[in-house]
């Protein structure tokens, strides 16, 4: 199901601060679009008639424009038809850029400690001309007293009316080919890495694994932990105290990093809202034997959010071989079906019988299985839907649709195009690896999806590979173990909270921590790629809004209404309560106001609530206080304000040698992505077996580098496999230092190519003398390639000062 690793880490130094804030205040190179209240702009349901500039994008829809314009004639009927003649124009362009994009830059209200502007900021030049003709009707436009003050002043107006930031006044911004290009699309770095946001919906989860939602109109969302409970969250995001469904005693897992047995899936019957059936999937033991298990439960007469304990039948039951590949994924689609998707049995390389049991359709793992779980109160538990693909098949299990997969993780069905239904009914799944390739596919029945005899488009059993009656269909999407070594599928994008998504497949690497996209082109019916990164700068500024998220992703959610959803942890244990739930945002766009309203049932609530307190923040820093007004620009002395940049040089101050650290008994921190590699010389050390030697920092600092250990005459590289603090608290101890800033990964202090890999799945405990004194997979054994070498950030304070 899982393995470890990421591509996380922090660069806290304050040279990267000072170009990246540098580079952020000398020009916008993170646009930020966003309106009076504070959220993205968008495209308004009826065209618009009096502010018709911003008919197809901006922050004001029909009923706004119409009382605009409506203060736009209570305004105009003071002066006579000189000044309606001379002014009108301009007094509806200074009423309309509340409908600009960039509102909240025009009126300074991306900054809540200050006052917000009545008259928008105006370009130097088109005051001058404003004031020459229609000084007189800012204060009918506008109750500040300083207008008042100034109306005969030009030069002190339109200082009072310029923005700090030049590139942001009006009407210049209208001209600004940076501000206007792509506005209202999706952002994308240099790279074509699409900038999203999150925002934090539930956390303190252990290992959640599974969100589903009812379909029952009442909007809540049911949250599943790996150890076996299931808690219910109502739609203000409050929790009820008293879980959903506890099977914990029941449920085989333990506190293992990586044990993939456990509560692994869950669905609701299609028709649960009258017939109050629920499924779910998990590990048990029944003797000596560990099997899957697939069980039926229904809903408590008395309470709708509590299930009848007593009331599962067991549907299905399967021996596992092994403790990994357990699959977990179950849902309904369009059909009325149960979906059923199991593993292949586990160890490696799908070693049961003569061709792997996902290549025979006799045996019930490593497939999709489909049964009709309908009216099944008398008689057998399940049917078989009579157009399943091997009923007549001699030899064949009649449950199976489709056969030759690994271990699918994570399955959705598309709900299809909200207008159009294109798409409607297709089942997506992530299907994990084994050694080279994670891949995606879309399930239909009776195909082969080629494993063991291929991962993903590579043969992998050469001579089952070869095999011409193989007939397999190849995945829409497969990448190679550079980028992730555990695929987590995700959902077809439907909702309607965020228009430019639609169409998207969004999904993610457990191992990397790396969000990913496919969207199908139209015209070739090829699915073109897009990574997608957290929004840098200004992109995720606004309430409520986040642009980090823990490394290790669970799985992804659809809520009732559509809206996409991940999990994912810190810590990759049943046990630990690192968990959070993520929305996915798009900041460029919004559907207008009021489309995606909706009314949920009443929920009636027997349990305690536990009101949802958010616990992550926004990740950068803070943007200094503006320039002082011209109320305190004339050298007023009460005036306490610093200049900007002065601002900026004492946060560099501050920042200065610091690092973001980790003590030795906490756990890491919640670690921003980046792939940043650096590269030096390697410095001499002692030959001794298990020595440790760190190289490759571009400053020459003995308290990080690349870690190189020594081990049977040679010295040679980590593999970042498992790689975490505990292992870097026992090579920092054994260099002299007091702590363990930072494991860091991905090479980031460059490959060591001239070396071998020695060590690989390292698994310390923190008190070891040397690494070598560590769980690893043997010393010369490794799955990996240099571009996964380990390092570490070593320190003799939690301040990170060496």
């Amino acid at each position: 199901m899982w393995y470890f690793c990421d591509v996380f880490g922090r660069i806290w130094q304050s040279p990267f601060i000072l170009f990246y804030l540098l580079a952020f205040w000398v020009a916008p190179a993170f646009l930020h679009p966003q309106c009076l209240d504070f959220k993205p702009p968008f495209q308004p349901q009826q065209e618009l008639q009096f502010c018709q500039m911003y008919k197809y994008f901006g922050c004001c829809d029909y009923a706004r424009d119409q009382e605009l314009m409506a203060k736009f004639y209570r305004i105009m009927d003071n002066f006579d038809y000189y000044g309606y003649s001379n002014c009108a124009a301009y007094v509806q362009d200074l009423l309309c850029q509340e409908c600009s994009p960039y509102a909240a830059h025009l009126f300074d209200a991306e900054d809540p400690s200050t006052p917000l502007r009545t008259i928008p900021g105006l370009c130097p030049d088109y005051c001058s001309q404003f004031h020459s003709k229609c000084r007189s009707f800012l204060t009918l436009m506008s109750d500040d007293p300083r207008l008042l003050e100034l109306e005969h002043d030009q030069r002190r107006l339109c200082q009072y009316l310029e923005l700090d930031d030049p590139d942001y006044c009006y009407p210049h911004l209208l001209s600004n080919e940076r501000l206007t290009k792509n506005l209202g699309s999706t952002a994308a770095d240099p790279e074509g890495c699409l900038q999203l946001c999150l925002e934090e919906v539930a956390n303190g989860l252990r290992n959640p694994l599974a969100m589903v939602h009812a379909n029952d109109g009442t909007h809540r969302f049911f949250v599943a932990e790996q150890v076996g409970l299931v808690w219910v969250y109502l739609p203000d995001r409050s929790k009820l105290e008293n879980p959903f469904l506890n099977i914990t005693k029941a449920v085989l897992t333990s506190p293992w990093e990586g044990d993939e047995r456990g509560f692994l899936g869950l669905t609701f019957h299609p028709n649960f809202k009258y017939n109050g059936k629920l499924y779910v999937y998990y590990s048990v033991e029944v003797g000596f034997d560990e099997r899957i298990r697939i069980s039926e439960f229904r809903i408590s007469s008395t309470d709708m959010n509590v299930v009848n304990h007593g009331s599962e039948r067991i549907i299905l039951e399967i021996d596992e071989p092994a403790s990994n590949h357990n699959g977990g994924q179950l849902l309904f689609a369009d059909d009325g079906y149960l979906y059923i998707f199991t593993g292949d049995g586990g160890m490696a390389g799908d070693p049961f019988g003569k061709f792997g049991n996902a290549q025979n359709k006799s045996a019930l793992l490593g497939k999709v299985l489909r049964i009709d779980v309908d009216d099944n109160e008398r008689g057998p538990l399940y049917k078989i839907p009579p157009d399943n693909p091997f009923v007549h098949e001699p030899n064949a299990r009649p449950e199976v649709y489709a056969y030759g997969v690994r271990n699918m993780w994570r399955c959705s069905v598309d709900r299809g195009d909200p207008n159009t239904k294109e798409g409607k009914g297709r089942i997506f799944c992530g299907d994990v690896g084994q050694n080279k390739y994670e891949e995606v596919d879309i399930v239909e029945k009776g195909r082969n999806y080629g494993w063991r005899a291929k991962e993903g488009f590579s043969c992998y059993d050469k001579k089952l590979c070869a095999n011409s009656s193989l007939d397999d269909v190849l995945p829409i999407y497969a990448y190679p173990h550079k980028m992730g070594k555990s695929v987590t599928g995700g959902y077809v994008y439907r909702g309607c909270e965020n228009p430019n998504l639609n169409g998207m497949y969004i999904f993610g690497d457990f191992m990397s921590g790396r969000l990913m996209s496919l969207k199908e082109n139209r015209n070739t019916h090829n699915w073109e790629y897009n990574e997608i990164c957290m929004g840098v700068g200004l992109t995720c500024s606004f309430p409520g809004i986040i642009n980090n998220y823990y490394p290790y992703i669970i799985s992804f959610a659809e809520d009732e209404a559509g809206e996409l959803y991940f999990m994912s942890t810190e810590i990759p244990s049943a046990t630990s309560p690192t968990g959070v739930v993520y929305k996915i945002v798009d900041p460029s766009r919004r559907a207008p106001p009021g489309k995606c309203h909706y009314e949920p049932l009443s929920v009636r609530v027997k349990s305690n609530l536990i009101p949802f307190k958010p616990k992550e923040t926004l990740i950068g820093v803070h943007v200094p206080t503006k320039q002082p007004t011209l109320s305190n620009a004339e050298g007023d002395p009460e005036d306490g304000s610093k200049d900007w940049l002065q601002e900026l040089l004492d946060i560099f101050n501050e920042l200065d040698g610091q690092i973001t650290t980790t003590p030795i008994t906490p756990t890491t921190p919640k670690p921003l992505r980046t792939s940043r590699q650096r590269k030096g010389r390697r410095r001499k050390g002692k030959h001794k077996n298990g020595a440790v030697r760190l190289v490759g920092d571009e400053e020459g600092r003995r308290n990080r580098g690349r870690v190189e250990v020594y081990a049977n005459g040679e010295w040679g590289t980590v593999c970042d496999d498992l790689w975490n603090t505990k292992n870097a608290i026992v090579v920092c101890r054994q260099l002299g230092f007091r702590h363990a800033l930072k494991a860091a990964k991905h090479a980031e202090f460059g490959e060591g190519m001239d070396l071998k890999i020695i060590l690989d799945d390292v698994q310390c405990e923190g008190t070891e003398e040397t690494l070598l004194d560590c769980q690893h997979a043997g010393i010369g054994t490794h799955n990996c390639a240099h571009y996964e070498d380990a390092g570490v950030i070593c320190g003799n304070s939690d301040s990170g000062l060496v």
